[in-house]
This record gives C-alpha cells, structure tokens and sequence, in this order.
C-alpha cells in the first residue's frame, strides 16, 4: 500500500530535495527505469510526498478534495485521501464516479452528465446515491434524471450547483473559463428554488471555480502585473458574489458544503469565509504550468521519457512520442518540457508530436539513437491516459509499478 506518512529520507548527499539539483535528479531516474521500454512514466515518492504536504500548508486547515482528473491513478487518489486534511474525490465523469463510489463514499461530479447508462446505474443503488452528488446548472440535466429514472421510482439523487466564478470586468467583460449560466445571485437563487421544489432531488452543495486565478500563472514573466491586477479584482468580487449567493442558498436549504479553488488558489480560495473545502489535483504532480506562480514551489513528481530514434541535423535529435498535450489553449504552456538533458526545446513549427518530436538545442548534438530524453507534462492526469502503469521511484529504485486508469482497464474520457 502507498504511504504518504511516513517521513521521506534524504537522498545519499543528505538533501531532501533532490529536485532542486537537476544533474542528479533526472539521471537517477534515467538508471531506475533503464531496463523499460519508452515512453515511461515516472513519478518520484519524495516529491509527490512533499507536494501532497506542501498544499495541507497552502490550504491552512481547510480540507482538500482530491480532483481525479489530474492524477488517474487509483493508488495515488487513495494514498493522498489516507492523509489527515484530504477529504472526498472530485470526479470528471459519472462512469468514473460510480467506479470509485465503489470504494469511497464521497464523489462529487466536477461536471453535468448526460451518460443515461451511469445515470440509470445510479438511480438503482442506494448505497451510489448516497455516495455520488451530481453536479447541476440548468434544469435541463434535472430533466434528464426524471427521464432516465422517475422520481418516486429511485432513491433521492444528492446534487450540488456549479455556479460561475468568471469576472465580467468592466470594459474587460467575461474574465475567466466558459462553465456554469449561472452568475448572479439571483440566478443562483432561482435555480436552487427549482431544485427544491423537484421531487427526488436533495441540494447538498454549491461549488464555485475560479479558473482565472487557480489555472492563470502569475509569475512568467510575460505580463504578470496586468495578470496579479486582474486576480487581485477578481478574488474581491468573487469574495463578495460567492458570500452572497452562500447566504442566498442557505435561506433555501442547509449546504454540506461549498467548494471552490484549484492547485494555484489554494491559499486566496481557502481565505474565503464562504468556502468549506478546497479543490487541488495538479499540485500532486505538478506539471510545468506551476513552475510560473509565485505563491509556491512544488516538485516534478511526475515526468515521462521517450527515447531518441533519429537525428535529421546534428543538431536535432528526435524522440518517438512525446505530444502528450494537456487541455487548454493550443499554446507552448501545454506542450510537455524538456527537462533532461537540460537545452533541448521542441521546433516552433511541429511542436510535440503524437509519433515524434524533434528537439533542438546543444544537447542534442551530443544525443544518440537510444538515448533518453526527460519531458515534464504541462499539468497533470491527461497524459496518463495514454500510459498502462506509473513506475513509482524510491530513492535510486523502482518501489514498483502503480495501474493508472488504463491499466485497470478503464477508459472514461
């Protein structure tokens, strides 16, 4: 079983940070996973222990749910929830809910679902219903469940709001991710006295995600005073909007709870009055994106590695794989990063590419047809979908292999 617990020992110099010195970090990784084929995923006890910890500091006492999109890895989600201070999962599908409801019995959906077989399942197991909240913004999706299962003909279904967290900025407008109708209190308000008045549905919790300021760096140097302005502005508005519509809800129906956050907000989102818990999955592998934020410093726990089979200048060499792409904006903050050997950077005109990336730089002058390449992901999960297991690294060995979603054979989006 995967302990988080226990305290990490320091590496043969005595450093417990072994992360922070690159030229023996990456090749003690490099040494642990040689005999495996590429591309290999690898993920570092010490830094996923540290950062798991690290974000129970950020959170200050406020609980931390664990969002299983960016992590994909069972035995993480449980190790991590085994921690005094995580409590509950964030699910992204209702097939992927149900599975670990099996074993957990606090799943929220992080997003609607229109999956009639999982929502059909659902309606049919007590035990599910009272573990699994689904996640609700417009009638529409209340609908659906009377359509799949009617109400008086199924257990109550546990839901929760998702309501908008974007900034409409003056001058600016819509400052943030396109999710939730849902903005205004009187919005909110409406909605949830729907709920109440539907037959067969319980309002247990509101959740609010502030991606503008959880999913923006602040600290890349590319605009970061107009950035920390914004954030700033935002979290002022959404303090004050989010308290409104709490208070608004709980004139309606007591809330379980009120969620909000991600890795990058832990410390502002946490400081709300309004919010009982936090959101936070990335931190625990901490891809690039969160290299460029200045409120902390995580480790690379996870990384991958591709081998190099071809050199079409001298001074490119080019690796199978690699274009393990992260949602978002198609932009170079998405694309994994070449951290080892240190130089190496993808070409403007291809990018990282499903069957091959060519990288360039001095290092690759020196790189040869076998070689191993290190590329860190830009956030954290999705790339595990294209992965069988995760080599757990101890030290200057392999603890062992953990299943990832597709190794359990699970597919869910």
């Amino acid at each position: 079983m995967l302990d988080l617990t226990a305290p990490t020992p320091p590496d043969p110099v005595g450093d417990p940070t072994p992360w922070t010195r690159p030229t023996a970090y990456w090749p003690r990784l490099t040494t642990a996973t040689a005999h495996l084929p590429a591309p290999v995923a690898a993920l570092d006890l010490g830094a996923l222990r540290y950062n798991a910890l690290d974000m129970l500091v950020r959170a200050g006492g406020a609980p931390i749910r664990v969002a299983s999109k960016s992590v994909r890895v069972r035995e993480v989600i449980d190790a991590v929830l085994r921690l005094p201070g995580y409590r509950g999962i964030l699910a992204f599908t209702l097939a992927e809910a149900l599975w670990l409801a099996e074993t957990h019995d606090d799943v929220v959906m992080g997003y609607p679902s229109a999956d009639r077989a999982s929502l059909a399942r659902l309606a049919s197991d007590d035990q599910l219903t009272s573990r699994v909240t689904l996640m609700v913004d417009d009638p529409a999706q209340l609908d659906l469940v009377d359509a799949v299962a009617p109400a008086g003909k199924r257990p109550r279904i546990r839901v929760a709001i998702d309501a908008d967290a974007s900034w409409r900025a003056p001058a600016l407008g819509h400052i943030g991710v396109r999710r939730s109708p849902l903005h205004t209190v009187a919005e909110v308000r409406e909605f949830a006295r729907t709920i109440a008045m539907r037959p067969g549905f319980d309002l247990v919790g509101l959740m609010m995600y502030e991606a503008q300021i959880a999913g923006q760096p602040d600290h890349d140097g590319r605009g970061d005073g107009v950035i920390r302005w914004m954030q700033g502005r935002s979290i002022a508005e959404l303090r004050e909007r989010r308290g409104a519509i709490v208070a608004a809800l709980r004139d309606i129906t007591p809330l379980e709870f009120v969620n909000g956050g991600g890795t990058g907000s832990l410390e502002l989102t946490a400081a709300d009055a309004a919010v009982t818990e936090v959101t936070a999955g990335s931190g625990l592998f901490a891809g690039h994106l969160f290299d460029r934020y200045r409120a902390f410093a995580p480790a690379p726990a996870l990384a991958f590695a591709c081998d190099v089979v071809r050199r079409p200048t001298p001074d490119i060499a080019t690796i199978l794989g690699g274009g393990w792409i992260a949602s978002g904006p198609p932009l170079a903050s998405r694309q994994p990063l070449p951290v080892w050997p240190t130089g190496l950077r993808a070409l403007d005109r291809e990018g990282a590419g499903e069957v091959q990336t060519p990288l360039q730089g001095e290092s690759a002058r020196a790189l040869a047809v076998g070689d191993r390449v290190w590329l860190r992901p830009s956030k954290s999960g999705e790339q595990l979908e294209r992965i069988d297991e995760v080599q757990l690294v101890d030290g200057d060995s392999i603890a062992r292999a953990l299943p990832t979603y597709r190794g359990e054979g699970r597919a869910f989006l």
